[in-house]
């Protein structure tokens, strides 16, 4: 193993705020997360167990959620997916499946569930998603993602551990999630906005950030957080990638190759960051 040097794209005025740190080893044998043009593949090739679960999250509340399964034969820690704004798609539970290549317990609840999305479970309309998520309760959210994080965490495979990622909305969540959540092990954020500096001093996770350079409306929140994150103490990793837009991990095949490379490096980094602050 050895140390990946990932380049920073950023503008100067944030360039000084936003310094990578603390390091952890990159495991360059990890897997390569799919884009949603392989998603399909990912998940017709895949030998591990994949299945729907239903967990209650409250009165009269329940969510909806994919599980995927390492092959190993010890307790594995559990990792949250937290969808796009597009809802529970074919390419998330494609996110899950190599989550679980890489060693862990994937869990990807569908945080629209009680929306009745046309198409859900399986391939849920992006539009109407879209929309629906706008209505979301983010108290609500969180509760019921610190459920579905119980109810994995208590399956037979797992370690009581866990993690969470997510991309885009659900990036926002993921960082969110480490300021409301005590218990959370870890967190990594694609592309997904940062809480108000102010709100940051409940953060116990470490939490690691990743971006493309060309991203101005998600990268504007990345300084303030970085520096609020330093001045507490607290682990905040981000890292951005030159040239890469937003939603690099899904659409892997844009921007001449910037995205396929931000993915590539980026994956080994959020496998790491799991293996460092949840184990293997």
């Amino acid at each position: 193993m050895k140390s990946v040097i990932t380049k920073l794209a950023l503008p100067l005025l944030a360039l000084a705020a936003c310094v990578s740190s603390p390091q952890t080893v990159v495991d360059e044998h990890a897997g390569h997360a799919p884009g949603a043009a392989d998603a399909a593949t990912q998940l017709t090739a895949s030998p591990r167990h994949g299945e729907w679960i239903t967990v209650s999250t409250g009165p009269g509340d329940s969510v909806r959620a994919w599980v995927v399964y390492p092959e190993r034969r010890t307790k594995a820690p559990v990792v949250i997916v937290v969808h796009e704004i597009f809802g529970l798609s074919p390419w998330i539970r494609s996110v899950a499946d190599q989550l679980a290549a890489d060693g862990f317990l994937a869990v990807a609840p569908d945080l629209l569930t009680m929306k009745n999305i046309a198409g859900s479970p399986e391939n849920p309309d992006g539009q109407a998603a879209r929309a629906a998520i706008q209505t979301l309760d983010m108290n609500d959210v969180h509760r019921q993602i610190s459920a579905v994080a119980r109810h994995a965490m208590a399956l037979p495979a797992a370690a009581p551990r866990y993690g969470i990622v997510g991309f885009c909305w659900g990036g926002t969540v993921s960082f969110e999630h480490a300021v409301r959540s005590p218990d959370l092990g870890a967190s990594v954020v694609y592309y997904g906005t940062s809480p108000a500096p102010a709100r940051l001093a409940s953060v116990r996770a470490p939490v690691l950030g990743l971006y493309g350079s060309d991203d101005a409306r998600v990268n504007a929140t990345v300084p303030p957080a970085d520096s609020a994150m330093k001045a507490l103490g607290k682990t905040y990793r981000p890292i951005f990638y030159e040239g890469a837009g937003h939603g690099f991990l899904r659409q892997q095949d844009g921007r001449e190759g910037k995205n396929l490379a931000a993915a590539t490096a980026a994956w080994p980094e959020t496998i790491s960051w799991f293996r460092t602050h949840l184990g293997r």
